[in-house]
């Protein structure tokens, strides 16, 4: 149950990322569970745990983090649409 509940998390941030964005990640639902766990390693790497807790994320570096990542991950899908 508790990988059910990391996958929907992850999703929801990776989601709620690409809202505040306003930019989407490719790959949908599953770009989204990625956004949100990767954006949630990178949030907890830089910012440590603090905040809010759901499950095993700590919300706002979890927020913050994905928000990078889809910045970043934006950026290199630019960069590779100008190569071509």
């Amino acid at each position: 149950m508790s990988i059910l509940l990391y996958l929907i998390i992850g999703g929801v941030i990776g989601w709620f990322a690409s809202l505040i964005i306003g930019k989407s990640v490719p790959g949908g639902i599953v770009g989204n569970i990625i956004t949100g766990i990767i954006g949630a390693w990178i949030g907890g790497s830089l910012f440590g745990s603090w905040g809010p807790r759901l499950g095993e994320f700590y919300v706002v570096p979890s927020i913050v983090g994905a928000l990078i990542f889809v910045i970043v991950v934006s950026y290199i899908m630019k960069a590779a649409r100008k190569k071509r």
